[in-house]
């Protein structure tokens, strides 16, 4: 069969690809590997789908190039969605720091791309088994052969919902380049050290301010878990981690005080075993630094089965910022995860989908 334009992943950025292409008149055919599309947009925000955020822009991503992002955002901005999901009546609100959640379930954002789709054909359980130039696609479901191919297949994490590096394996196979990856918006590990005192306290949350080596910070909450931190502050500060450094925590960025449990363990450390009254003036300066600048060693990541994201992809230098069309292969366009641009934690991930899923739809 011949179509206009095939996507290949029908999650987020896919399904919106597809809806503004055939808005244009072209043809065009989504192929999703699972049984449904939008899985991953089901289980988002709690089931609640966080689908953007209105704060997002260029310094809210991560990428070789910090730029690459700025043309898609701008041309399709978060209140473009908002105005999209208004549009087909859907009650929303904002949570914390610009997110934007669903007042009832992700499955109504899946039902708006749906809608959307009008006229768009979708085929599902069908795999991808080979490529050929030209876009001619071998499938589980028969060949298939196209004037434009979307990659739509996001990255490494969420393995339980059949993640892979599919859209990668394409890009190298045109002649593309792939930076290196890693898990992103992930749980951190403690070394045993600190493993052996602080995982009892798993389940406690507090806020704090964390900080990485290169200087990025995040005010938010900490979750102590039995296999180190995790909870909003740690996801984001993940995404800066580099192995082999470690982290400085501020268990007192405000006025809240800390959990008395943890404060407990925490002073049996680093604070003087003497009454408070005995303490010398250095050990005073010396409790108050580690108070506000805790130096936490950390062992690695929970890795992609928690990473909420995957850092890198294919390199930007290979795309047009533009219009996602690859460089150096006409017709070819990749789109949302898959490509080196991350966002940070709390809709900004969906923005970058929506934004370049639009950038590309609108010229496929």
């Amino acid at each position: 069969m011949k179509y206009d334009v095939v996507v290949i992943g029908g999650g987020a950025a896919g399904l919106f690809c597809a809806a503004t292409a055939a808005k244009r008149g072209r043809r065009v055919l989504v192929i999703e590997h699972n049984d449904r599309v939008g899985e991953k947009i089901k289980i988002s925000g709690g089931g609640r789908c966080n689908f953007t955020n209105i704060h997002a822009g260029a310094d809210n991503y991560i990428s070789g190039n910090p730029s690459f992002c700025r043309s898609a955002l701008a041309r399709f901005t978060p209140w473009d969605f908002i105005a999209l999901v208004g549009k087909h009546g859907i009650a929303f609100h904002e949570k914390t720091l610009g997110q934007q959640f669903c007042n009832g379930s992700s499955r109504e954002i899946i039902a708006m791309l749906m809608a959307e789709c009008a006229g768009v054909d979708i085929r599902c359980g069908c795999k991808v088994e080979d490529v050929q130039p030209g876009y001619r696609l071998r499938t589980s479901t028969g060949e298939i052969s196209c004037d434009s191919l979307v990659i739509a297949t996001g990255g490494l994490s969420f393995a339980k919902l059949g993640a892979s590096d599919f859209g990668h394996r394409i890009a190298r196979q045109f002649g593309m380049r792939v930076t290196g990856m890693r898990p992103g918006l992930v749980p951190l590990t403690l070394k045993d050290v600190d493993l052996r005192t602080y995982s009892a306290l798993s389940g406690l949350s507090f806020p704090v301010r964390v900080k990485s080596r290169d200087g990025t910070s995040f005010e938010e909450a900490l979750l102590i878990t039995h296999r180190g931190l995790s909870g909003p502050a740690i996801l984001q500060i993940s995404s800066y981690w580099n192995a082999g450094e470690r982290i400085n925590i501020d268990l007192l960025p405000g006025e809240n005080p800390l959990p008395r449990r943890f404060a407990e363990a925490w002073n049996k450390i680093h604070a003087p075993q003497k009454p408070a009254a005995q303490w010398s003036l250095r050990e005073r300066e010396k409790f108050d630094e580690a108070l506000h600048n805790w130096p936490v060693e950390i062992a690695g990541t929970e890795g992609y089965s928690k990473a909420e994201v995957t850092l890198g992809g294919v390199d930007t230098g290979d795309l047009s910022s533009k219009t996602m069309e690859s460089r150096t292969q006409r017709g070819l366009y990749f789109i949302g995860e898959v490509v080196d641009v991350t966002g940070w934690l709390g809709g900004y991930n969906f923005q970058w989908a929506w934004a370049s899923a639009h950038a590309a739809g609108e010229v496929v």
